[in-house]
């Protein structure tokens, strides 16, 4: 048998094409009759947000790759055309569907529960006059009507504002035409509710604006309409060496993302090709940027409709999460954490309890000093405020990421919100993202000792989001986990360097060599016949160095399961290269965010946490860092509980194939003869104390036919499992 090269493109998908199969996944829970119907039209919204900032950052760099006649292949071995032509037909391709799925599942659907989304010709006359008289008092006056002529130059049209576009006439001139453009404002609801007595209705905003035409274009003919948005390239390039003053760097170049070059048009597909063709001229647009659209130009405007319509029956049961309870004998937090770290899975676990612990900082007097990072946070973020608190009475640094994107200009405020209230307010490392979550608490106890404190997160210090995104807390007093986040507190305010960073891996330091050296020494120990797994549950896999670990491992004999949620270009299944590796996506309720990293260390498992996925912007472009679990207790928890029951769901896992392609793990023969496990819904009734875990269980099958078992009968897992395949 001739040797495999790692390096062979035929042995890796292509990042692009993999993000969009992502995509689709989410496409499959707005079609899934399992979900709440509602629920359905919001993962429908997610995939065209999804799309636009795929289109606006990662579509808009390969077009420009390929106007810069870059020859640069990817691992796949695709020059930049040639991964440009592919995508311009996938996207294409998925854009169809989108619209499929909102024209043929979900207004029937909705039409089915006495929702109705209304053309204004359809409205009854005393909706007709609701509508007309919102127009008035809420609509016209903040319309702009302009007519291109001469006179009358193209407005500018913002990064994905709504637009309708006319095509018009004079009166008694019928040989001449022009195109009128109204720009629709931001704060205008895109979706008008209407008053009906036995259903709930909607209009679009666009169909009420052209239904007004006459009055905004009077002497003229309307002849034809067409609401329309551009997507603008919002990628920034900044030059972080030159610059003077970071924040005002970012600040300007965030004026100039909302004149980027336009990459995408979106337009109403009942619009005229007289309207269309100026559009696409005037944006310099080639023929397949352009997408005629069967429905709403912006269906990521959909959210509205899901979040206000007043049916709880057809969204997620709510639940509560579970809140941190401190030993009987602990006063504070900081008690129980010097008898013991606490691991926080949000958001089954609440995420009050990292909010309270920086409220609680901010207030003891015996708190000395409090040093944070923030990438992304709420608008209107209680960390923030309790951190401008705490300047007063102590100690206060915080590093906010400038560059987190399209949290730019949030975070331009928070600095210096933060910088007014006497926080020391550091912007990291030039040249590098700060996406490490931390937060170091200096404390003199009543004891006399002087202790630190820690939080190290895999998601951000967002309690909105937190609500929603699966990620993981620890809080820890261990001093040599605090000591080596001082350290990276220290690089990222005065970039003062050490050798090694351990327990914690760095990046961009020693974080990649430290994943590649974990991998090799699991396959090492396979070819000593020593106990060896790795189980990886990441948001992205693309790094090729990782993914050429991974392959060794599966050749030396390791059992590899791979949890990526998004993208990933390593191909399984492949014989003599990865047929030792399983890669699964779980797409669900919540947006599986947490980093998991599991080595069996022939029979001494080690289990890491994180903010990087195996990506190289996260590996060798950003600070991040990669925590150990040295609880016994809560590496159990996470096997047992987290691990397990992922690699055991079924409902909404999505197993890869060697082509690239995903497969439903329920449509697999034999996978729990039919029975349909989710994970999510699992870790919910385990969190209300509905279910259970096997607390004995320490090995992979039984571990996952116990879990398996509990989803399908809480009273008797053991027997419920009997009856389970497992699926592998």
């Amino acid at each position: 048998m001739s040797r495999i090269s790692l390096d062979d493109p035929r042995y890796y998908c292509n990042r692009h094409l993999s993000w969009l199969e992502f995509n689709r996944r989410v496409l499959e829970e707005a079609l899934d009759p399992h979900n709440p119907l509602l629920e359905r039209v919001k993962f429908l919204a997610i995939t065209a947000s999804n799309l636009d900032e795929f289109v606006e950052v990662r579509l808009a760099g390969l077009l420009q790759q390929v106007e810069h006649g870059s020859q640069e292949m990817g691992p796949d071995g695709l020059a930049p055309h040639l991964q440009l032509k592919v995508l311009a037909a996938g996207i294409r391709e998925f854009v169809t569907d989108q619209y499929k799925c909102w024209n043929q599942k979900l207004l029937p659907a909705l039409s089915g529960e006495k929702i109705r989304i209304l053309p204004v010709s359809k409205l009854n006359s005393r909706q007709r006059d609701e509508a007309d008289l919102f127009y008035a008092r809420q609509v016209d006056p903040l319309l702009s009507p302009v007519t291109i002529d001469p006179a009358h130059p193209f407005p500018h049209v913002l990064n994905k504002a709504l637009c309708v576009a006319f095509l018009l006439r004079r009166r008694g001139r019928a040989s001449e035409s022009f195109v009128g453009v109204v720009t629709v404002p931001r704060k205008l609801p895109r979706l008008v509710r209407i008053r009906s007595d036995e259903t709930i209705d909607y209009v679009f905003l666009h169909d009420l604006i052209a239904n007004h035409a006459r009055n905004l274009y009077r002497g003229y003919e309307v002849i034809s309409t067409g609401a329309f948005r551009v997507t603008r390239n919002s990628n920034l390039y900044l030059h972080e060496e030159e610059a003077r003053n970071l924040l005002e760097t970012v600040d300007g170049q965030l004026h100039d993302r909302r004149k980027g070059d336009v990459v995408r048009l979106e337009i109403d597909a009942e619009a005229a090709q007289e309207i269309v063709e100026p559009l696409r001229a005037r944006f310099a647009l080639r023929e397949w940027q352009v997408f005629k659209t069967p429905g709403p130009v912006n269906l990521s405007r959909l959210f509205f409709l899901a979040e206000q319509t007043p049916r709880p029956d057809l969204k997620f049961r709510s639940f509560v999460p579970r809140s941190l309870a401190l030993d009987a004998d602990s006063k504070n937090v900081f008690d129980q954490l010097r008898k013991h770290d606490i691991l926080l899975h949000h958001p089954y676990d609440a995420y009050d309890a990292v909010v309270n612990l920086i409220e609680q900082a901010a207030r003891d007097p015996q708190v000395l000093s409090i040093r944070q990072t923030l990438y992304r946070t709420s608008e209107d973020s209680p960390i923030a405020r309790a951190l401008m608190e705490a300047a007063q009475t102590k100690d206060v640094t915080v590093v906010v990421e400038l560059k987190a994107r399209f949290d730019e200009a949030s975070n331009i405020r928070w600095a210096k919100s933060l910088e007014e209230a006497g926080v020391q307010v550091s912007h990291g490392v030039v040249g590098l993202k700060t996406h490490c979550k931390l937060a170091l608490l200096v404390r003199h106890d009543s004891d006399g000792e002087i202790r630190r404190y820690a939080h190290l997160g895999t998601g951000n210090y967002n309690p909105s989001t937190a609500r929603f995104y699966t990620d993981l807390s620890l809080l820890t007093a261990d001093p040599h986990i605090t000591q080596a986040v001082q350290s990276v507190f220290s690089f990222l305010t005065a970039r003062a360097e050490r050798g090694s960073y351990r327990p914690l891996f760095l990046a961009p330091t020693d974080l990649a060599a430290s994943c590649v050296d974990l991998i090799d020494r699991e396959a090492a120990n396979a070819r000593r016949n020593r106990p060896a797994r790795i189980i990886a549950k990441v948001n992205a896999l693309l790094d090729p160095g990782i993914i050429q670990a991974l392959y060794r491992a599966s050749q030396a004999g390791v059992e590899i399961d791979l949890i990526v949620r998004g993208g990933c270009a390593l191909r399984p299944g492949v014989r003599g290269l990865s047929h030792r590796i399983r890669v699964r996506s779980i797409v669900g309720r919540f947006l599986e965010h947490s980093r998991i990293y599991y080595f069996e260390n022939a029979g001494e498992p080690e289990i890491y946490l994180g903010s990087a996925d195996w990506m190289p912007r996260n590996l060798y472009e950003r600070v991040e860092v990669m925590f150990p679990l040295h609880n016994p207790e809560l590496r159990r928890r996470i096997y047992e509980e987290i691990l397990l029951s992922y690699l055991s769901d079924t409902a909404k896992s999505r197993i890869l194939n060697r082509d690239g392609s995903y497969t439903r793990a329920h449509q697999l023969p034999g996978k729990l003869n039919g029975k349909r496990f989710a994970a999510q819904d699992f870790l919910i009734q385990l969190a209300e104390g509905k279910s259970w875990y096997p607390a004995t269980a320490v090995n992979g099958e039984s571990g996952i036919r116990a879990i398996a078992g509990a989803a399908g009968s809480a009273s008797c897992p053991a027997k419920a499992a009997k009856e389970a395949a497992v699926p592998q």
